[in-house]
């Protein structure tokens, strides 16, 4: 293989001033976790790159785990040359010559941040991209829509130069956001909604109600199985928090008028996860509500069902249409598993005909039916049973480890 080496470029941490080191630190740290499997790999942290030598390690599942891990904009195969004007035309003309299957045209980008070295950045264009002209038969330079771009990058380490670019997931690496719960239902949403959270650099805990014998253990093993499919994007772990929720969901059904069922049921559910949240030193909550999708989620319902908590609740699917949630759910890998036609709690004991206009004083007034709400709630928590997903383990390794 002529590639040696992948450069990987960061994404939006060059605009972080005074933050930049820690968040490039954090990125450096997820790096090597995902990579650690691949123990002939190398790595350096430099000042705007992580450079990977590959030590004869086939590239394509290296940049494919690469692709999983925010923080990162894009990744390059790369050719090391030393950093030697004779050296680096060399190893430009090799790359090229690998990128091109037929004749066409290419532009060199030279980037010099080695500024000891004595050839700058344009004249760097201009000499690498003459000597591949003269080295080659049938290639014309286009500058603005070129068939292959010769990245060439002068570092203190060497000098990389890549024609082959992967892009990267972006956003922020993982961790630098702090810890939000999400509330993870099984369908569709939810999980997209931890994606894009964790896009932000926020760890994510998972957590799921569960009523049995109204919701099956496959419905539970869904939501297991469906945390366990985004510990791939989460730098190692995910708590999954299964919250007993039949002793609430029968009393709501018995004490509180249909109509209003739904609302309370998401106020009871809110609460809860907030008391999670702050047992667990989160900051936030996040779900996967999309304005208008579903009765719970107008914007009279949202006013109604958000007065129970102050902590700041996360919508990242909020404007999204269903067309484009599926888009990223198939994108990461859990479409699959939603699809799987077991029902959860919010589907069982539905009403025929839920408020969709709810108000809060009426919400406020049938919450009094119920005499012992705050016991309940704290007995749902107080018997939460606690979950560990971890990346690269099966869910069956997982519940093996249990016993």
């Amino acid at each position: 293989m002529l590639y040696d080496h992948l450069v990987v470029r960061y994404g939006e941490l060059s605009l972080k001033g005074k933050n930049r080191r820690h968040f490039e630190s954090q990125l450096f740290v997820t790096v090597k976790r995902k990579l650690r499997q691949y123990d002939k790999l190398k790595m350096a942290k430099l000042f705007d790159r992580i450079v990977v030598e590959l030590n004869g390690e086939p590239h394509e599942p290296v940049v494919k785990a690469l692709q999983d891990i925010f923080g990162i904009h894009s990744i390059s195969l790369a050719l090391r040359a030393e950093n030697e004007l004779a050296e680096i035309q060399k190893a430009a003309l090799l790359a090229l010559k690998e990128a091109m299957v037929q004749k066409g045209t290419f532009k060199v980008t030279g980037k010099r941040s080695l500024k000891s070295f004595p050839v700058n950045s344009m004249q760097l264009n201009r000499e690498v991209g003459g000597y591949l002209l003269e080295h080659t038969d049938g290639l014309t330079v286009d500058v603005h829509h070129p068939d292959v771009n010769v990245k060439v990058e002068v570092k203190d380490t060497g000098t990389y130069i890549s024609c082959q670019t992967y892009e990267g997931a972006g956003g922020l690496p993982i961790g630098v956001g702090g810890k939000a719960m999400l509330m993870l239902s099984g369908g569709i949403d939810s999980p997209v909604a931890g994606y894009l959270t964790m896009k932000r650099g926020v760890r994510i805990e998972g957590v799921h109600f569960h009523s049995p014998p109204f919701t099956s253990e496959r419905a539970k093993q869904k939501v297991v199985d469906l945390t366990q499919e985004l510990t791939r994007y989460s730098g190692g772990k995910i708590k999954l928090h299964i919250v007993p929720f039949t002793t609430i969901q029968q009393t709501i059904k018995d004490k509180i008028p249909a109509s209003y069922s739904m609302t309370i049921m998401r106020r009871v559910m809110l609460r809860i996860t907030e008391k999670l949240a702050e047992s667990n030193h989160a900051m936030a909550i996040a779900n996967g509500e999309n304005l208008g999708q579903v009765a719970s989620q107008t914007m009279h319902s949202m006013y109604a069902i958000n007065e129970v908590t102050n902590m700041p609740i996360l919508r990242p699917v909020i404007t999204m249409d269903k067309q484009e949630i599926m888009n990223i759910s198939h994108k990461i890998g859990t479409y699959d598993i939603s699809i799987r036609p077991y029902e959860d709690c919010c589907t069982i004991f539905l009403p025929s005909a839920p408020k969709t206009k709810p108000k809060r004083d009426k919400a406020i007034w049938f919450e009094k039916n119920i005499e012992n709400l705050e016991e309940l709630i704290e007995e749902a928590v107080r018997n939460v049973e606690t979950i560990i997903l971890e990346e690269g383990k099966t869910t069956e390794n997982t519940f093996e480890d249990l016993f």
